[in-house]
């Protein structure tokens, strides 16, 4: 374990924020694909996880994967909410949907979803660093 880093935390949530409002924005504006939305939304939530972690002075692994930063804070004990749980959902768009290949389009419902999620667990996360 390192020692907690507050200012450090507090650089990783205000990316987290703006990654957020990307999304959003992308979702309002012509031309930008839905599946953008979904990659700001999965680093919104993985930025805000990441913030917590180094909150705790908990190192984390390089990774994507919003389930591997569930688990850590489960390890830490926090009790995790089922809205937030279920952010695990969004590590898909981490890369997957962000080139071409052989995935379903998102749709804007979909996106539209996966920002509200992530702005459910950013909020979770702002909650336990008050």
């Amino acid at each position: 374990m390192n020692a907690p880093q507050p200012e450090i935390a507090k650089e990783w949530l205000r990316r987290a924020r703006s990654d957020l409002k990307l999304g959003k924005a992308a979702l309002r504006t012509r031309g930008v694909l839905s599946e953008d939305a979904c990659f700001h939304a999965q680093q919104c939530t993985e930025k805000a996880l990441k913030a917590l972690l180094i909150s705790l002075g908990q190192p984390f692994p390089h990774t994507h994967a919003i389930e591997v930063l569930l688990d850590l804070l489960k390890t830490h004990g926090f009790d995790i909410p089922n809205s937030v749980d279920k952010a695990f959902e969004l590590s898909q768009y981490a890369v997957q949907t962000r080139y071409p290949g052989e995935w379903e389009p998102v749709t804007k419902r979909e996106a539209t979803g996966t920002l509200t999620r992530a702005a459910l667990v950013l909020a979770w996360v702002e909650s336990q660093l008050r």
